[in-house]
């Protein structure tokens, strides 16, 4: 637990106020389930004032999702090598480590869990953070059109539902694991019915 109080200043968040509360969600969502995370149980893990959360977060879904969206957006932009194989194989294992092992991950699996009962939070996690992946997703097949490694009328939205549709599946339907042997064959599949 940490002991060090961070204060906010008139001009705005304290940044490291901010990021101790978003690492105190994180954190209590992995070893709690959504239903064990409180504002309090996050104000007392983060060292702030539960007042504090509440003036720049209306409840906790707000501050999952905000600290879902930053974990999202620094661990799963693919990389750029200039190889389509190299960057869906390592964009591939990295998707299925996070969504599996880290603990975004688990507040990506509570949220998927909670959005089925609670349509205004599939929504917005949807429109505000899936979205936002899925274009991410789809930035290496772009950048192979460009290159010429793929063909330019190539459907990169069903494309894409068939590389990463089922680690997605995986996760959240069979609980089976995604080990990179996995994620690499989806990768050659494309690649052997796709690649010019």
């Amino acid at each position: 637990m940490r002991s060090t109080t961070h204060r906010g200043n008139r001009h705005g968040r304290s940044e490291e106020a901010r990021q101790a509360v978003l690492e105190a969600a994180d954190d209590l969502l992995a070893e709690k389930g959504f239903a064990g995370v409180t504002i309090e149980g996050i104000a007392a893990r983060a060292g702030v004032a539960k007042q504090t959360i509440y003036r720049w977060w209306p409840s906790k879904v707000d501050v999952l999702l905000e600290a879902f969206g930053e974990d999202m957006a620094d661990a799963l932009t693919p990389p750029d090598t200039g190889d389509l194989a190299t960057d869906l194989r390592t964009h591939l294992a990295n998707l299925a480590e996070f969504l599996t092992t880290s603990d975004p991950g688990a507040v990506f699996r509570a949220l998927t869990g909670q959005a089925q009962h609670d349509p205004a939070l599939a929504t917005r996690l949807r429109d505000d953070h899936l979205t936002h992946q899925r274009e991410r997703d789809l930035l290496p097949l772009h950048r192979a059109i460009t290159r010429g490694d793929l063909p330019p009328d190539l459907d990169t939205d069903t494309a894409l539902d068939h590389l990463v549709g089922p680690v997605y599946y995986r996760v959240l339907v069979t609980g089976a694991p995604v080990p990179r042997p996995f994620t690499d064959d989806l990768v050659a599949a494309f690649l052997d019915r796709h690649r010019r």
